[in-house]
């Protein structure tokens, strides 16, 4: 199939809203990816089925650089970054090819392929796409990975089809499912367990220095408290490593996280990257323009206080953890900032520690700023500063003393 230029094309987003009365329709999405080592890229196939629901158009963002050999059945046309796919009423498939390394600033990769393996991020390999279905139609999604000979072993934040010959993909808060979260695959070593019903996968190349069973413990010991906190976990959760050259930090995803093999699983003023990063892929809050100092200060609030929750951390050394926020975060005058790091984040901390100890002392040690996490989990999307002071008020029963501050101006 030809790809023709896009010459004035506008978009819209249009999934078709539903309402309560109206029965769901649906359609199928099959993804598949072969890795290719030798060529550095991986081909991606998008295949759509129609059934009680169809999709006429999906419009992608597809960098030239990074996505090529554009085709499919149905119409395909590209204008720069922009790649719209019309499939036949009767379903169809478009492919592409992907490059998979990706460094960033500082040099380091955060997505790679070798001869021996690959990681990489659902994300990248299936862009983000504006829908157009029919009314209410919801994806029903399957992600299939075709590993080259040699590669033996493969693992996604996904949970596999009882045959084990793919992943079941189901984003609750989309409706055209993509296979978003981390992917790892070849000679790889993972280590995996289930405790609160949440398989816990660690996996890195083989004979790469990440502390697996280290990782697998400290989640398994903190799992319980994370479940009491907010409520419920995922069903699964994997975390990615690998050593240099790979980005030496740590990210999370939808049911994943990646994390440097080097990293400390707690630094010396008692955070944890990994504790942190878990925190972002169970809640899932994120802030709104300017709030993200909420979901930076929440993940590394919990991230020390789940560890003294699991017994891993004592009173003392968290009361330590947080004056050393206290005191990073001292010079800083407003929460409110593009993005929440370092300094800003500390001082999120310390005022989530200050909110949880009023809300105890309010309430009689009823209710704590877990009772605020779960209303913004619940939420959904982003979340705002008045849906923080909204929650908090809800679990006082009057406004918080604590959020009244200029940091919230």
């Amino acid at each position: 199939m030809r790809v023709v230029p896009i010459l004035g094309l506008a978009c819209a987003l249009a999934f078709g809203a539903t309402s309560a009365l109206a029965a769901r329709s649906s359609y199928d999405v099959d993804y598949r990816v072969q890795f290719l080592p030798d060529t550095g890229k991986a081909r991606v196939s998008i295949a759509i089925e129609p059934d009680t629901g169809h999709v006429s158009r999906l419009v992608f963002d597809m960098d030239p650089s990074r996505y090529s050999e554009i085709d499919g059945d149905g119409t395909v046309a590209r204008d720069g970054d922009s790649v719209r796919w019309e499939p036949p009423a009767d379903g169809g498939t478009l492919t592409y090819l992907y490059a998979v390394d990706c460094k960033r600033g500082n040099g380091a990769y955060d997505a790679r392929i070798t001869k021996d393996w690959v990681i990489v991020r659902g994300d990248d390999l299936v862009p983000a796409a504006r829908v157009t279905s029919s009314k209410g139609a919801d994806s029903r999604a399957r992600l299939h990975l075709e590993l080259p000979p040699g590669w033996s072993h493969a693992d996604t934040g996904w949970l596999p089809t009882k045959d084990g010959s793919a992943y079941v993909v189901v984003n609750a808060e989309r409706r055209f499912d993509r296979p978003v979260g981390w992917i790892l695959a070849g000679d790889i070593g993972t280590r995996r367990d289930v405790v609160e019903d949440m398989e816990i996968a660690v996996g890195a190349p083989k004979g790469d220095p990440m502390p697996r069973m280290e990782i697998l413990s400290m989640l398994t010991a903190t799992a319980p408290a994370m479940r009491d906190a907010f409520g419920t976990l995922p069903p699964k959760i994997l975390v990615v490593g690998a050593s240099d050259p790979m980005w030496r930090g740590g990210l999370s995803g939808p049911r994943s996280l990646w994390m440097h093999s080097e990293r400390p699983l707690i630094s010396e003023n008692g955070s944890s990257t990994l504790m942190h990063e878990a925190v972002h892929v169970v809640t899932r809050i994120r802030g709104g323009r300017g709030d993200d100092w909420i979901a930076e200060g929440l993940a590394e609030f919990y991230g020390i206080e789940l560890m003294r929750r699991a017994g891993l951390l004592s009173d003392a050394r968290v009361d330590k953890s947080i004056q050393w926020m206290r005191s990073h975060g001292r010079g800083v005058k407003t929460l409110h900032a593009g993005s929440a790091s370092g300094p800003r984040t500390a001082r999120a901390v310390a005022l989530f520690a200050d909110l949880d100890r009023e809300i105890r002392s309010e309430s009689g040690g009823k209710r704590s700023l877990d009772d605020v996490a779960r209303a913004l989990i619940a939420k959904g999307g982003r979340v705002s500063t008045q849906d923080v002071r909204d929650a908090a008020e809800d679990a006082i029963g009057a406004p918080a003393k604590t959020l009244d501050s200029p940091l919230l101006d």
